[in-house]
């Protein structure tokens, strides 16, 4: 049974693994990607986008998305930790497509219009497109089928401040607005992703088996691969985005919480994901006045990691 997904993604390494997904499960209908800032300048994402696609063999379509956050200044990109071409600083061609006329935005309201009840929305970055396509229709808040938000964090802090995930601090006022929008919403942030370790021996199977796509894969995760041995410690990365497809396609390997999210967007707690678990009492009522969402507070990382694995080298889920 075909799953239907929009990918919103600024593609930056993790997103390429999980993009790698995306053209090789046999139960996901790729229906297009959407990009935005964030790993990278939009411009990059787009033709990231656009390269991996040609990689793999296929023609997805691309549509290009929000360049900077709604409201905040934008920071500069974090070459650091992907690359100055978001995929390791490796040497790659130029992609031989183009993205399409419309905006990521027009393009999300359109799809889900035409699929009433159908689409996921899998996104992976900064959420501008999302709270602009909301902008411009509400009425796809009902229409939507699930909305996968692969940011923030509840219990495990954050990643570039000490309470905020990478892809809610980017953007706080988009954030805020898709998490509490009231469509059927998981959150996939720290809490579960930092469980999963993409290990050398992995990426090399998947290597082998992906072709011309394998060898950007295993070439820019060695880039990221640094990054985290400094920053955590290990032997390997964590593959946040392509946990968001894992609990699309597996949920059982997750633990999930049901509850209310909100997002702190000013200050030094700017980009925090705020969680009250549904029915607990909290002093005051104000922790409890947005939509029910789903929220991943653990994940099984070994059996996560091993689907990943699976899906790019055996493509079956």
């Amino acid at each position: 049974m075909n799953t239907p997904i929009i990918f919103d993604t600024d593609p930056g390494v993790d997103d390429a693994q999980a993009i790698a997904i995306c053209l090789a499960h046999p139960d996901i209908e790729f229906l297009g990607m959407t990009t935005t800032f964030g790993n990278v300048t939009i411009e990059t994402a787009t033709s990231n986008a656009l390269l991996l696609g040609e990689l793999a063999g296929q023609s997805i379509p691309v549509a290009q998305g929000a360049s900077q956050p709604l409201v905040k200044d934008k920071f500069p990109a974090p070459a650091h930790i992907h690359g100055a071409n978001g995929l390791g600083n490796m040497d790659i061609p130029t992609p031989k497509g183009k993205a399409l006329a419309i905006s990521a935005p027009q393009f999300i309201v359109e799809q889900v219009n035409a699929r009433p009840g159908e689409i996921t929305l899998v996104a992976v970055g900064p959420l501008g497109n999302l709270a602009t396509a909301l902008q411009l229709d509400p009425s796809i808040i009902s229409k939507v089928k699930q909305v996968i938000v692969m940011g923030g964090s509840i219990r495990e802090g954050g990643n570039v401040s000490p309470v905020a995930e990478a892809n809610i601090f980017n953007d706080p006022h988009a954030a805020k607005k898709v998490l509490t929008a009231g469509w059927p919403l998981t959150m996939v942030g720290l809490d579960a992703t930092h469980r999963c370790i993409l290990t050398p021996a992995h990426v090399e199977r998947i290597r082998v088996a992906q072709g011309a796509l394998g060898e950007v894969l295993s070439g820019s995760y060695q880039f990221y691969k640094a990054f985290y041995k400094e920053a955590r410690g290990i032997d390997g990365c964590c593959p946040h985005d392509s946990c968001a497809l894992a609990w699309l396609m597996k949920p059982e390997m997750f633990t999930v919480e049901r509850g209310h999210l909100n997002v702190e967007v000013e200050g030094l707690a700017e980009g925090q994901t705020l969680f009250a678990p549904e029915g607990r009492e909290f002093l005051g009522n104000q922790w409890s006045q947005t939509p029910l969402v789903d929220v991943c507070v653990n994940a099984q990382g070994d059996k996560v990691v091993e689907w990943i694995t699976d899906v790019l080298t055996a493509k079956t889920a």
